[in-house]
């Protein structure tokens, strides 16, 4: 894995004005045993919106946020004891617009691999993946469908290691994974299916 041309993406940006409120995550790229890995939260079944969903740390922009650096790294240290100052952000994907109105801004950045603690109120499971479960051929599926609000469009499906990581993460691993591995995403989904079939997860 090779984090070298985040340095060089110039990330799209969504503006306010098109979403209701700003939030950014945290992608940790954590070295375990010599070999890349990504760190996810499973969210607590509780929670109002996408309950036992894989994500990336993060959440909506506070007003002690200075910046969005700043609520990515918060948040992490919120739901998995990530100190922010062992973090390097290494760069930035495209924002993306959410279902729920958010603009989110998704940060890379390399962590160490120690100390994680979900908070039980918000992380129902901490998920550090192996980065080569996700280049995996045999672990990717994707969908075409039309969504009420956005139209046609395309869903990716990760299955690794007992987890399936889709919706918004699972667009943000694609970018991740054109961007610093070999992997490409397929020119052509696995399937077209109705708005209301069911989900592979």
């Amino acid at each position: 894995m090779d984090l070298s041309g985040l340095r060089r993406h110039d990330p799209e940006t969504v503006s306010l004005s098109a979403a209701g409120r700003e939030a950014a995550v945290l992608a940790p790229v954590i070295d375990r045993g010599g070999e890349p890995h990504l760190l996810f939260t499973k969210r607590a079944e509780h929670l109002g919106r996408h309950p036992g969903q894989m994500s990336f740390p993060g959440g909506g922009r506070e007003s002690v946020d200075g910046s969005l650096t700043e609520t990515a790294l918060r948040e992490a240290n919120e739901e998995v004891a990530l100190d922010p100052a062992s973090v390097e952000i290494v760069g930035r994907l495209d924002d993306v617009r959410t279902s729920s109105d958010y603009a989110v801004r998704p940060f890379v950045g390399t962590a160490p691999d120690a100390g994680f603690v979900p908070d039980p109120s918000e992380v129902a499971e901490i998920a550090v993946l192996p980065v080569s479960g996700f280049t995996d051929p045999a672990n990717y599926e994707s969908e075409r469908r039309d969504h009420p609000d956005y139209g046609n469009h395309r869903i990716h499906f990760f299955h690794v290691g007992g987890y399936t990581v889709w919706g918004v993460t699972g667009r943000m691993v694609v970018q991740l994974l054109e961007i610093a591995t070999d992997w490409r995403m397929p020119p052509e989904p696995d399937r077209v299916v109705d708005p209301d079939a069911d989900l592979p997860v």
